[in-house]
Order: C-alpha cells, then sequence, then structure tokens
C-alpha cells in the first residue's frame, strides 16, 4: 500500500510533505488536495512522469494534463505572453479555480502530451500545495480519477481508483466544495488576433457572469442553456 499521510496532523504533515516532494523528484505521482478536487500530480518537466499519469488515469496523450503554478511569476516562464485581459483575470481568480489555456513559452524543454504548443495553467487555492508547488517547481496535475469517473473529492475515493499507481497519497479531509475549476482558452488574445475571443472550455468554479464581469465582450456570447460544472480533466 502506498504510503497515506494526514496533512491535519501535525505529527504527518512534515514527513508527508517531504516523501511528496521526494517521489516527485524521483518522477512518480502524488496524489494531493486542491481548492476544487483532488489531483494526481507529477513533474511537469518529466516526459516519464506525465506520461505516468496518463497512463495511471487511462488516458491518451490527446487529453494534455493542465499545470499547477506557485504563482504568477511561474505562470510568466511557461507561457509566451500574458496579455492584459489575461492579467486582470488572473489579478481577480488567482489563487482560485480558474484555469487559463495561453500559447506555450517556445522555448521550454517538455512534452505534456498533444498540446499543440499551448499550455492549461492554474494557481490553486491551498496553502500546503503551494507550499509544495513552491519547492518543486510546476506540476503536471489532472483530477485524481479514472478517466470517465467523478474526480475524488476525498482520498478514500482517489486511493479506490489510482491504488498502487500512486507513490503518495496526501489527505486533507473533504474537497470544499468538488467542483473543478472553470477552463477557459485566451489564447486568441496573443499573436494580434483581428477579434479575439476568451471562450469557456469548460465551466466550473468561477461562473460565465464572474469572467463577463471582467473581460466583457471578449468572453465569448454565454450558450442558451448554463452548462452544469462538471469535474473531469484537470483540477
Amino acid at each position: 500500500m502506498s504510503p497515506l499521510f494526514d496533512l491535519r496532523d501535525e505529527t504527518q504533515l512534515l514527513p508527508g510533505m517531504r516523501q511528496a516532494r521526494q517521489a516527485i523528484a524521483r518522477g512518480e505521482l502524488v496524489v494531493l488536495p486542491t481548492d476544487t478536487v483532488y489531483g494526481v500530480a507529477a513533474d511537469a518537466f518529466s516526459p516519464e512522469a506525465v506520461q505516468r499519469l496518463l497512463d495511471a488515469k487511462g488516458r491518451g496523450r490527446q487529453q494534455p494534463p493542465p499545470v499547477l503554478v506557485a504563482g504568477e511569476d511561474a505562470m510568466r516562464a511557461l507561457v509566451e505572453e500574458v496579455p492584459e485581459a489575461v492579467q486582470r483575470l488572473v489579478s481577480r481568480f488567482w489563487p482560485g479555480g480558474l484555469t487559463i489555456v495561453l500559447p506555450a513559452q517556445p522555448s521550454l524543454s517538455w512534452d505534456l502530451g498533444e498540446t499543440h504548443g499551448t499550455v492549461a495553467v492554474r494557481m490553486p487555492d491551498h496553502r500546503l500545495t503551494l507550499e509544495l508547488l513552491t519547492e518543486t517547481g510546476p506540476l503536471a496535475v489532472s483530477s485524481a480519477n479514472l478517466t470517465g469517473r467523478p474526480a475524488a473529492v476525498t482520498i478514500d475515493s482517489a486511493i479506490g481508483m489510482l491504488g498502487e499507481s500512486v507513490a503518495v497519497y496526501l489527505d486533507a479531509g473533504a474537497s470544499a466544495t468538488g467542483i473543478a475549476s472553470t477552463i477557459i482558452d485566451a489564447t486568441s488574445l496573443v499573436g494580434g488576433v483581428a477579434d479575439p475571443v476568451v471562450r469557456v472550455l469548460r465551466d466550473g468554479a468561477v461562473t460565465r457572469a464572474e469572467l463577463r464581469d471582467v473581460l466583457g465582450d471578449l468572453l465569448e456570447p454565454d450558450p442558451e442553456t448554463e452548462a452544469e460544472p462538471e469535474a473531469a480533466s484537470g483540477p
């Protein structure tokens, strides 16, 4: 059985964080809490670790994982450009439940899968996960579930689905909301596109009304019926 650490227990907190860092450094997988749902994490700059993550979930390279970062500086190192509208979104919703897809920095040496030159980035609103990200650097993180199954909102659910494919499990109690992050595509804001538009790829923790409050007409028109929040792909 892979080791399980309860981060709410002070006697387990430091050993758990240490073993998680060591597992990431070895290219292994760690299940960790976020502000949305539990995520399964791997070193974003290790192609072998990312492939291990995809294999554990039963996903192909056509579904690359998002990347969690510790802050804006880390995001800027990963993306080609941060448009002014994206900066407004980050200032409003980070740390929090908004994942933003942008063109990736061309000089990066990594392989997340079939990203078509983009990266999906998010800063989670969870103190211990942010602490881990500060120490490990950006992590490829997908929801801690098997593809096609509901995202894990408890550590027991994650263990039941991912089992021994994960080296270390970090428990912080049940997820606060169980609603995955909203994912938006802001790639058209980069490169001088004539009529840029931000598209919602997945409805989630941040509503379209909240996005429109920041973006105005840059956000795509609302669908006729609001989509239900879902917990798929990234946390």
